[in-house]
């Protein structure tokens, strides 16, 4: 049941794994009030929006939210309860109680700029050395994080067969003790923003090394879609194995109970019966989460509704040869969770697959299609900063920074220059290929000598290095040997080669003019 806040009040400052699915099927009922868990110690509260605020507690329990000179009441139904604080200005420590037949402390709660983290393995990368060995810049940026004002929520790994309401994690406060276990990406764009707004900044931060982005979408929004029905029905399959399984174990165990009946004592009590179907409903392939729409399930839905300003988003690798599909699937993703939350298109940031010698080009450009198809968003581009022999690049500052410039101009409306230059058209002028971009700022530059990246073919679909030089706002591609040119490429490689710019410093996105 929502509330009607009110202004009246002022504060100072068993079986093995048979439980699994039917738990994840059901809500539980708690006999007494507990908040989700990101309302908690050190918690910030996106400002200047209404602010939901949930949890669990007996039904008909009546619960009461207190946030400065804020109130709002609800009562529990079905075992739960939501209420809806005002909007807020930024500011803080405050304290909030939640209280009924028990009461709720958080303190040190901020009012302030909220972001969610996502993705894999390259957004889970921490500061320190808690993964893949950590951070480029760890040595001096770890002990200079003194930044009290910035915070991190670690969202719990959690698979789910259906949408969970609770989730498991805490919010830190940054600091050279903390930071280690930030996620690198996500502490540079967070402390960027700090520095840019002068506000509180939250980070919560919910990704999953290897996982691909069906594991983040949702059931429902994956029965749209005709083209992702093959994701649908691998999530169909995988609980429907487990179900067989799970009868065939309670028959085994039904069978084993009366032979012990019958003739005890001469076989032991109750001993287990080995399990030999797969470890969960929702991973039967592997160790990690590898079942369409689990992580949506257990680690996003959890969140919802809770409010924020925007996304930023460092996922792909894990659709690497899927690239066609994730030409539907990510814009699909996307516009999921803004259905969910409701809170209409808010800016989604994400990183452009860096370089590395097994990740095919096609995923790039699904990105870069990703960006002109769905609105309010934004790519990183880190041709520059990737590393051929490593998946996880270690210099994470620079993708942060890119990030946080493109929040700076989607989300807070600055006049600044946010991403790299990002090809726009095409035109074919006798043997030169006339190339025109967006974003070029305030000028195209080849860093370090002269154009590279740029190949070019005829009717043949041959492709050879092309001669490239800029004028003006355009480039200007041509080869000898081709004379009358069909299709233009750039940094088309799992290891772009390309050094075209803007004089801003950020890098043009691999292209191709003949989109397959």
């Amino acid at each position: 049941m929502i509330s009607t806040p009110t202004k009246n009040f002022r504060m100072n400052k068993g079986y093995p794994l048979l439980p699994i699915f039917f738990w994840c099927l059901c809500s539980p009922m708690n006999g007494s009030i507990t908040p989700n868990a990101l309302f908690s110690d050190n918690a910030v509260l996106q400002r200047e929006t209404p602010i939901p605020v949930w949890g669990s507690a007996s039904n008909g329990e009546k619960v009461t939210v207190r946030l400065d000179d804020q109130e709002a009441v609800a009562t529990a139904i079905d075992g739960k309860w939501k209420v809806v604080l005002p909007a807020h200005k930024e500011g803080g420590p405050f304290v909030m109680t939640i209280s009924g037949e028990n009461t709720i402390t958080a303190t040190n709660v901020m009012i302030g700029e909220v972001w969610v983290c996502s993705g894999q393995s390259n957004m889970e990368f921490h500061l320190g050395s808690k993964s893949f060995g950590g951070d480029a810049d760890k040595e001096t940026e770890v002990p200079s994080a003194e930044h009290p004002m910035l915070r991190m929520f670690n969202v719990e790994h959690k698979t789910a067969a259906s949408p969970k309401e609770e989730l498991s994690g805490k919010w830190m406060v940054c600091s050279p003790s903390t930071a280690d276990a930030f996620s690198a990406v996500g502490y540079y764009f967070g402390r960027d923003l700090l520095k840019a707004t002068g506000m509180p900044v939250g980070m919560i931060h919910s990704s999953w090394s290897g996982t691909a982005a069906e594991t983040w979408t949702s059931f429902s929004a994956l029965e749209k879609s005709a083209e992702l029905k093959v994701y649908k029905d691998s999530f169909t399959a995988a609980i429907a194995d487990y179900i067989k399984h799970l009868e065939e174990y309670r028959t085994a165990l039904n069978e084993f109970h009366e032979k012990v009946t019958k003739n005890r004592p001469s076989l032991p009590a109750d001993p287990e019966i080995p399990w030999t179907g797969p470890t969960s409903p929702l991973d039967v392939t592997g160790s990690w989460p590898k079942v369409p729409t689990v992580l949506y399930n257990g680690m996003i839905a959890p969140m919802i509704p809770y409010a924020f300003r925007g996304v930023i988003w460092y996922q792909g690798e894990g659709n690497n040869g899927q690239a066609k599909l994730y030409q539907k699937l990510f814009p699909a993703m996307i516009a999921d969770w803004r259905e969910k939350w409701g809170r209409g298109d808010f800016p989604f940031l994400f990183v452009q697959i860096a370089p590395w010698k097994g990740m095919k080009p096609e995923i790039r450009e699904a990105q870069f299609m990703t960006l002109k198809n769905s609105t309010n968003t934004a790519m990183v581009v880190t041709t520059d900063y990737g590393d051929a022999n490593d998946i996880h690049p270690k210099k994470k500052q620079p993708v942060g920074a890119r990030l946080a410039l493109a929040a700076r101009a989607l989300a807070y409306g600055e006049k600044i220059e946010y991403s790299g230059p990002l090809f726009e058209s095409l035109k074919i002028d006798g043997n030169k290929c006339i190339l025109t971009f967006t974003h070029v700022g305030s000028g195209l530059v080849a860093k370090d000598g002269p154009v590279t990246g740029f190949t070019i073919a005829g009717s043949d679909g041959h492709f050879v290095a092309a001669k490239a030089e800029i004028e003006g706002t355009t480039v200007v591609a041509s080869a000898e040997t081709i004379s009358m040119p069909a299709a233009v490429r750039y940094g088309w490689a799992s290891v772009p080669d390309g050094n075209l710019f803007n004089k801003e410093g950020l890098p043009a996105s691999p292209f191709r003019t003949d989109v397959q």
